[in-house]
């Protein structure tokens, strides 16, 4: 994780000196920034093959994390919005106890952070053993709790788990 965030400042550094200083004679603005800054990126990865292996192999699980978490994103929101739109609510919200299968405190925190920012569901509580994550959900589906936690196991977890082992 060290790697990534040091290859990161370290391309959106070098993106920013180029674009600010006119070295590929681009356009000033946003698109070509992120082009650039992907482009330095990219090289910046594909070099952590010879010294960081694991690293080379993380990269496109966080890709997949981030693509997962925006498809759960944008159907939360749809579902939200196509409540507030229909004249009859269809909440049934519920707590759900969901039995975790990571340790650490920044795997829990992480896992958290993208339940609560998924609109529908909201982090509680975790529980002092840490095996226990509590979630509010706000759409259960006839009552099926077994539903929810395994999209939140089998979908968040589990690809938070194949991030950080």
């Amino acid at each position: 994780m060290k790697t990534f965030a040091l290859h990161f400042l370290l391309a959106f550094v070098a993106d920013f000196l180029i674009m600010k200083n006119d070295v590929l004679a681009l356009p000033y603005n946003a698109f070509w920034a992120v082009v650039v800054f992907l482009a330095l990126f990219a090289v910046l990865w594909a070099s952590s093959f010879f010294y960081r292996r694991a690293y080379f192999r993380k990269l496109p699980k966080a890709i997949t994390l981030a693509l997962f978490f925006l498809k759960e994103l944008i159907k939360a929101n749809l579902k939200i919005a196509y409540d507030i739109l229909t004249p009859r609510y269809i909440l049934s919200p519920a707590i759900i106890a969901l039995p975790l299968d990571i340790k650490t405190d920044g795997e829990i925190t992480l896992l958290a952070i993208l339940i609560t920012l998924t609109p529908g569901t909201l982090s509680v509580d975790v529980r002092e053993d840490r095996k226990v994550l509590y979630v509010h959900a706000l759409y259960i589906k006839n009552n099926d709790l077994e539903q929810i936690k395994h999209v939140l196991k089998h979908g968040f977890e589990r690809r938070l788990m194949e991030l950080t082992a």
